[in-house]
């Protein structure tokens, strides 16, 4: 075949890759249009309001106003106690939670009786609304016929009741507590997950060596969950930095902004009082928070890919 004739037929392969790419386009389209309406565009509405003084109110005319969000929301110190509070909120829930599941992802990884339904019920925390489990915890807490309170006194600990969501000291405990216990469930069934991709085999090959349990645990079970490991922590760090409904159900950042989380705060500055632009530049900054964690897991996906 001479040259003439294979660059001829890459000129003629080149529309029709370029067809295949716009039908490819098309095909996409009606599952991208809703993402691009529904997510991106509130998105960047929101990245251009936290540099405006928009309030709330009909037909409000507002103005750019450059950095002057983030002039003021540096200089509030609510802002950073919101960080601050958010922060242990979400390093205390997701180390928690890691520790918690891997001990009960390994022992539901175990041949025992009635695993099935161990497994089942592990899974109930998941199913349930968050509403619904702040509900139902704010009657454990409750200080005058709360379950946890009733329970105190029965043992002859009543000294140990208290108003758990009202008290200054407890509330942040009490709210990480319930954090953890909804959010188990997920890094469970995903740490079991990893569990169950672990060969038997070198488990079997390290054990006939005289390694014991620990070591088999340590040079074994945690290289190849690596992987996993970093990524649900990755992404439960972004969802409990994210975490709204459960806190503002329990406390509504309360008592005295002791469990004021930022998206609480900036919620809070955007439908009490009316703060639109000033809660725009709040959210912009969880934004780039969100996206440090997030560039950290691409990253480490397309290494591994």
């Amino acid at each position: 075949m001479s040259t003439a004739t294979v660059a001829d037929d890459r000129r003629n392969a080149t529309p029709k890759k370029q067809q295949r790419s716009f039908g490819a386009l098309w095909l996409l389209l009606p599952s991208m249009l809703p993402i691009l309406v529904l997510s991106v565009y509130p998105l960047l509405r929101g990245i251009y309001l936290g540099f405006t003084n928009a309030r709330a109110g009909l037909n409000v005319e507002y103005e750019f106003t450059g950095l002057a969000n983030y002039r003021e929301m540096f200089a509030d110190s609510m802002f950073w106690s919101s960080f601050r509070i958010g922060f242990v909120w979400t390093i205390s829930v997701t180390v928690i939670q890691f520790f918690l599941a891997m001990g009960l992802a390994l022992l539901l990884n175990e041949k025992l009786r009635g695993r099935w339904l161990a497994r089942i019920l592990a899974v109930v925390p998941w199913a349930m609304p968050p509403v619904v489990v702040g509900i139902m915890w704010s009657l454990i807490y409750r200080p005058d016929a709360g379950l946890l309170n009733e329970v105190f006194y029965r043992l002859g600990m009543a000294d140990l009741s208290r108003n758990w969501l009202g008290d200054f000291s407890t509330a942040l405990p009490a709210v990480i507590v319930v954090g953890v216990w909804a959010g188990l469930p997920v890094t469970t069934v995903i740490l079991l997950a990893g569990l169950q991709g672990v060969q038997k085999e070198l488990h079997e090959a390290a054990a006939m060596d005289g390694a014991g349990r620990w070591r088999r645990f340590r040079n074994i079970t945690i290289p190849h969950l690596s992987g996993v490991i970093a990524a649900i922590t990755t992404l439960n760090f972004i969802w409990n930095f994210n975490s709204f409904d459960l806190v503002y159900v329990l406390t509504k950042g309360g008592p005295g902004g002791s469990t004021m989380l930022p998206m609480l705060f900036s919620y809070q500055e955007a439908f009490r009082y009316g703060n639109y632009g000033y809660s725009a530049a709040l959210g912009n900054v969880m934004v780039l928070v969100v996206l440090v964690f997030v560039l950290f897991y691409l990253r480490r996906q397309l290494r591994e890919t």
